[in-house]
């Protein structure tokens, strides 16, 4: 029961960091210590996730609450409290940062020695990400504010490739720790189009004006087959490269993540030093609760690398014999 609610509160807390602009909510997952179960929902596999019901379920049964119900909390302290809401998601990052590292230094065994040729296609992945990210950073101070005014352009082939890539491009952001699906969308130019078109869909269904309501489904369909598309093929390559290279896979997300913090971080200049204060106090909050949650989970890995290692005496003896 605790091993449900736990994954239940892991999918809260992951729907909300997606409905934040400019948060991964994959970032969230690598903080919790369930990134690679988390990647494995996506592939679809419906017997996998049958067979992994316990954690896959509550997890999406979280996402959604937590895109629904805290959605509302969410525009009120980055309304109200931006500088203090930003300490503590960058208090998040810091805290998992030895948890990320320890994933990078892994072994398969003890007897494995790290290669110069690996060593370095390590430091290679953590700076690729690093730049990724502050790239993403840059294209978003040059995208300039607008606001939704729920009028849909009208519908061309181009335009319909366009969303439907944004949303491809999107979802396999979305699975990217450190990396905002909504940012890729922002700078592909769909993001208010398809955020107009939920809006337009929503109130012309409660004024039961069922043309428009159609309308808006039309357009933002093609993102949705994207997004469905992108998390598809997007969770299977990053399973396969967790699987086939661990080391330098978490090494780019050590990358993305470090630098996603600077692309968040509101710098020293507070209004009043009460602000300040506060700001620091969030800091490190979000520090010890992502250092204490990456510890919630390693009794699940200590056993996992005794039967594994159970396994391998019992092959030895077995080839002995």
């Amino acid at each position: 029961m605790l091993v449900i609610l736990r994954n239940l509160l892991s999918g809260i807390c992951i729907g909300i960091a997606n409905i934040i602009p400019g948060v991964s909510g994959s970032t969230v997952a690598v903080i919790l210590n369930i990134y690679d179960k988390f990647v494995e929902i996506f592939n679809f596999n419906l017997k996998k996730i049958w067979k992994n019901r316990k954690f896959s379920i509550p997890l999406l049964l979280g996402m959604l609450t937590g895109i629904v119900l805290f959605s509302k909390l969410i525009k009120i302290l980055y309304g109200n409290y931006p500088v203090q809401t930003n300490y503590f998601f960058t208090g998040l990052v810091i805290g998992s940062i030895p948890l990320l590292f320890k994933y990078i230094i892994a072994k398969k065994n003890k007897e494995e020695k790290f290669s110069a040729g690996k060593i370095i296609a390590i430091v290679l992945c953590i700076t690729a990400g690093i730049a990724v990210m502050l790239w993403m950073g840059y294209m978003e101070s040059k995208i300039p504010d607008a606001e939704v005014t729920g009028e849909l352009p009208p519908l061309t082939w181009p335009l319909v490739f366009k969303i439907f890539a944004a949303g491809v491009l999107g979802a396999v952001a979305m699975i990217m720790p450190g990396i905002s699906g909504a940012l890729i969308m922002l700078i592909m130019g769909v993001y208010l189009i398809v955020t107009g078109g939920i809006d337009l869909m929503i109130t012309s269904f409660f004024k039961r004006d069922w043309q428009e309501m159609f309308r808006a489904i039309i357009t933002i369909l093609p993102n949705g087959i994207g997004v469905l598309a992108g998390l598809a093929l997007g969770s299977r390559l990053i399973a396969y490269l967790l699987k086939k290279f661990p080391n330098q896979s978490y090494a780019l997300i050590f990358g993305l993540i470090i630098a996603s913090a600077i692309n968040i971080f509101p710098g020293f200049t507070f209004k009043s030093p009460l602000q300040g204060v506060a700001s620091i106090i969030c800091l490190l909050i979000g520090v010890v609760l992502a250092y204490l949650s990456s510890k919630l989970a390693p009794e699940e890995n200590k056993d996992k690398e005794k039967t594994e290692e159970i396994s391998q005496e019992q092959k030895a003896e077995e080839i002995k014999k």
